[in-house]
């Protein structure tokens, strides 16, 4: 299966959300294309290079990605549209070419989805504490477009609160990779429930 691939220093994991603001030609092209066909991209994150195009500089990418859904569309210019996207499922990058405009696509091979896990009792704060941070998104009145997060809140499974706490913690490029490499949703949870007891400032929230 070949994707186009948009590169990036921060993370996408599935039913996660993100906004992206597309301005670069290459990334204008691939978006109104998948806008055009209702179809999606990939999300890498980056190993070396930056995600705005510089010259002699080659991106380097990690070898594990989430596909994105467009799910909101907001075109202020031509040259300027702002896109909410939803994870969907990982996949693996295989490999992956440079096309025209500058573009990267890649072929990839699709990771299964999680096996559904419960939460162990051991870990049951971690869910607690993500349960606590949408409360209080909720009670202080954002809309749902406005939360990092969206419903259903399957504050039960491993899987899904593994996720959201990966997206929202503050950890560098190449630890957010392994918890997306990370296959077994209670090894995962339990790398987070590490970085939250070694973060005071994500406990905040």
């Amino acid at each position: 299966m070949i994707i186009p691939l948009f590169p990036l220093e921060s993370g996408l994991f599935p039913d996660g959300l993100i906004s992206l603001r597309i301005f670069e030609i290459r990334y204008l092209e691939m978006i109104k294309k998948a806008i055009k066909n209702e179809s999606t991209f990939g999300l890498v994150m980056l190993k070396k290079g930056s995600e705005v195009r510089k010259a002699g500089v080659i991106e380097e990418f990690m070898p594990v990605g989430t596909i994105a859904e467009i799910i909101e569309i907001n075109t202020l210019q031509p040259t300027l549209i702002l896109i909410r996207c939803l994870g969907k499922k990982r996949f693996r990058l295989l490999n992956h070419e440079r096309v025209k405009y500058g573009l990267w696509q890649g072929e990839i091979e699709i990771i299964d989805d999680d096996a559904v896990k419960k939460i162990p009792p051991y870990l049951q704060p971690v869910a607690d504490s993500l349960g606590k941070f949408i409360l209080s998104m909720q009670q202080k009145g954002l809309s749902q477009d406005k939360m990092p997060i969206h419903p259903p809140f399957r504050l039960t499974e491993s899987g899904w609160v593994s996720n959201r706490w990966a997206e929202l913690l503050s950890i560098n490029v190449f630890s957010r990779q392994k918890l997306l490499e990370e296959t077994c949703p209670n090894i995962r949870l339990e790398k987070v429930a590490e970085y939250l007891s070694s973060s005071p400032g994500t406990d905040k929230c």
